[in-house]
This record gives structure tokens, sequence and C-alpha cells, in this order.
């Protein structure tokens, strides 16, 4: 199980388009291991989608996506799949749980706000884009403005030197002052005026203060009060004295919001959301189920008809506008310990006709989850030692009763899955890590014995097994 993080420069430069479905599961292999026929139905809705964008408008309007469930235990690597999955698309993804959620009218988060979330997701993702795009020419404009601040007057007498054309006295006049910029300018860029004071004028974040009373959240609130109330938010400013360095961050950060189009960026994110969006439903099961009529599950086929919907096709009302759910890829997961997919009411599983179920991990999958992702736990742990100047080298028979613990215990108390080798791995490197800033220079091998030593009284003692592995 890797930790999430951004796509490399490698990643990005992947073009989705030509990625088969063969490509698209050897790139889930880099993160998860094993669990094929999971990642071959994602590999395929992937591709699915890649194939509708090539068809003509009025057919590609017709053809809906093949939403999937994928059923297996906890820690096995489906949220991870679809994960990945989201970041190798570069799509909008929202990871939820169904069991959050309450039917319309009990208190609790209602089903739309998933789509209100993945939208915000989708504009914090293209303003990002943007903000690339237009980084140096903000960071000029900043420069310029600071230049300004630092020689106040230069710009007024350039201006007035263009204005004039060739006039001799004013060209006299001013190319002192050009001269005097453009050394300012060379003595910013070094970092020379870094510490120099100026007064700069910002703008105020106070919050007005009264109270809005609801029983929604406020991230569920379609009214957006700062376009009601613009007198009230961020519109005075004052001056304010700060260092060069912190002005340039500033003023960056204000050009960058001045260059972008924010009408044109919401705009982008609704249809990027619209026709790339990804929503990993989580903890289904915990909705399956029919009317008890009573108690704390009286409102789960609610939840579920509540969902429906949003699954099926439909708009929902956010702050930026009308969004439509049609095309929308929904991946379902649970472990169905208990209740089973056919225990969804019928409209909703016939939503999501693909069904993955995903095995639980072998001693054999922890050894290779160990090592083989490009982000592994070992990778991960010598990484962050050699920070300290410890170089950490784990043997193969170490990794093999690391992944030994791991599965006896999950046999032997709650089956966690591969999250049982983030505690298992930091209960053995625990004197290590305490002792690593002493041992600066040095090499530890860590050996069979050595994981025996550090787990072997603990998983002894069941009861003490249970509260600390």
């Amino acid at each position: 199980m890797a930790i999430y993080l951004p796509a490399t420069a490698e990643e990005q430069q992947i073009a989705l388009d030509e990625l088969t479905p063969k490509e698209i599961v050897a790139e889930l292999d880099k993160y998860v291991v094993g669990q094929n026929a999971a990642k071959r139905a994602v590999a395929i809705a992937l591709r699915n989608r890649m194939r509708r964008q090539k068809l003509t408008p009025e057919l590609a309007e017709e053809i809906m996506p093949k939403n999937i469930i994928m059923i297996g235990p906890t820690g096995v690597g489906k949220t991870e799949i679809a994960r990945r999955l989201a970041k190798l698309a570069d799509s909008p993804f929202l990871k939820v749980e169904a069991s959050k959620f309450t039917e319309v009218g009990y208190v609790g988060r209602d089903v739309e706000s998933m789509i209100r979330d993945l939208i915000e997701i989708a504009i914090d993702m293209v303003r990002e884009e943007k903000l690339e795009e237009v980084e140096d020419k903000a960071e000029l404009n900043a420069e310029e403005r600071l230049v300004d601040l630092l020689l106040p007057g230069s710009r007024a007498a350039e201006s007035a030197a263009s204005a004039a054309g060739t006039a001799g006295f004013i060209e006299g006049q001013t190319e002192p002052q050009s001269r005097t910029r453009e050394k300012l300018r060379q003595q910013l860029r070094e970092g020379k005026l870094d510490e120099r004071i100026v007064e700069l004028e910002v703008r105020e974040k106070s919050m007005p203060a009264f109270e809005i009373i609801s029983n929604q959240g406020v991230e569920e609130m379609d009214i957006n009060m700062k376009d009601m109330l613009p007198n009230l938010f961020g519109q005075r400013t004052k001056k304010r004295k700060m260092k060069v360095s912190e002005a340039f961050e500033y003023l960056i950060q204000e050009e960058e919001q001045r260059l972008i189009d924010m009408d044109q960026v919401q705009r982008t994110a609704v249809e990027r959301a619209e026709n790339a969006g990804i929503i990993f439903l989580d903890e289904i099961d915990k909705i399956a189920g029919r009317e008890s009529g009573h108690g704390p599950d009286v409102s789960r086929e609610g939840v579920q008809r509540d969902i429906l919907p949003i699954v099926e096709g439909t708009t929902v009302n956010t702050r930026y506008g009308m969004v439509r759910t049609d095309h929308i890829l929904f991946i379902a997961a649970g472990a169905f310990h208990v209740s089973k997919p056919s225990d969804l009411i019928p409209e909703l599983q016939g939503r999501f006709p693909i069904r993955v179920e995903l095995q639980s991990l072998t001693m054999e999958d922890f050894v290779r989850i160990l090592t083989e992702p490009k982000l592994s736990l070992v990778k991960q742990s010598t990484a962050l030692l050699e920070t300290e100047g410890l170089k950490l080298e784990f043997t193969e028979e170490a990794l093999s009763e690391i992944a030994r613990f791991a599965f006896r215990v999950n046999e032997g108390t709650e089956n966690i899955g591969a999250r049982r080798l983030h505690t298992i791995l930091e209960r053995v490197l625990d004197e290590i890590s305490f002792t690593a800033p002493e041992m600066k220079g040095k090499d530890v091998k860590v050996d069979g014995d050595y994981v025996r030593k550090m787990l072997a009284d603990i998983v002894k003692d069941n009861d003490l097994s249970r509260y600390i592995l």
C-alpha cells in the first residue's frame, strides 16, 4: 500500500489517449500488488472513457460509464486502485464514505454534497494548472511593482519619456533613474534587498461578526455569501510594512489571481468533473439492507434511494451552476462481511453492472508490498532514515519475518490487510528511529533475528498483541 503522492514528470509525460488497458494495468502495478481482476475492470472503464471522446457528440451522449463495485476486505488495495487510476487519468477524484450520508430529512450530510465536493476539487485542479501557466508573467509583474515601491516615481518618469519620444531633456532626466531602476532590479533578483522594509497596501481578510444558522454544513450551502455581500468580504485595504522577500511573495499571489480568469476556470472545472470525474463510494456495504422500520438503520434504504438518481444521472445545483452527473464514473467498494451486493435495492444494483472481487492478501503478497511498489514501505523507511545520515538495509529473511508476523496477527485478530504492515514495520524500527540521530554515518542491517527479537514477546501475548500490533 503506497502513500499517495503527486505525479512525477515521467508520469505526466504519459500520453493518456495512447494507454491501452494492458499499459494502464502496468501503471497500476507500480503502486498496488496483485488484484488483477480489479485493475482490469478499472483499466477497461478508463479506456472506454477515452473511446467515448472519439465518438460523435450525439452517440457519446448516450454512452454511460460502466460503474464498478469492488468487493473485498479492508486493506487489500480498493481505494489505492481508484486513487491511482484518477491520478493517471488526471481526473477530479473524490473518496467518500457512504455511511456518512443520511436520508433527506435526517440530520447529516445529503448525498448531493458529494457532487459539490467533486466540483471544488476540479476547481482546485484547474486553478493549479492555470497558476503554472501564468507563473512567469506573475513574477515579472510582481517584480515591476516591487521596484516601483523601492524607487517611487521612476515608472512615471519612464512613461513621460516614452510619451515624449526623443526629447533630449526628458531623456537626460530619466536616464539616471532608468539605470537605478535596473540596478535595483538586479539586486532584487540576487536577494540583496530581501531584508529591506517596504510599505505595501494589502487587502483585509477580516470577517464580519454575524452567524449563519442552518441545519446543513457550511460546505453544503448553495448560496455564496461573498457574492451576496461583496462589500463585507475582503474589499477594504490597509497599509502594512513587511520585508521585501515577503512583499514579493504577496505580490506574486496577487498578480496570479489577477491574471487568472476565474469564470473560465469554473467552466473548465465543471466540464472536467462532468466528463472525467471519479467518485469512490466506500463502505457501500454499510448502507446495504432493507428497512427495519426502527433504530439507527431506518434510513439505510432511504440513502440508497437518494444515491440512485446521482448514479443514474441527474443535475445537481451547486454554487457554480447546474452540474450533470450522467458521465461521472462511480466506483463503489465494501467488505460485504455481513451483507452482500444483492442486499442493495435492485435499482442501485443495476447501476453498478461490473462486480470484481479482491482477494485477501497472502504472506507472499506482504513481502511484495514491502518491496515492489514504486513507493514501497521499505523505500519510505530507508529514505526517512537516510536524512539522518543512517544507511538502513533489510535482509530477505527480515522481510519474510515482517510479512509472516503481519499475516499471523491479521489471522489472530482483526484482518486489516496491508495496513498491518505499517504497524509491524514501525514496531521493528522503533529503536533504530529513536536513536538514529546518534548513529549518523553508520550502516544498519535489519535481519530476521532482529525482527523476531523486536516482535516475539508481543506476539506471544495475545492480549498485548491486540493492543500494540
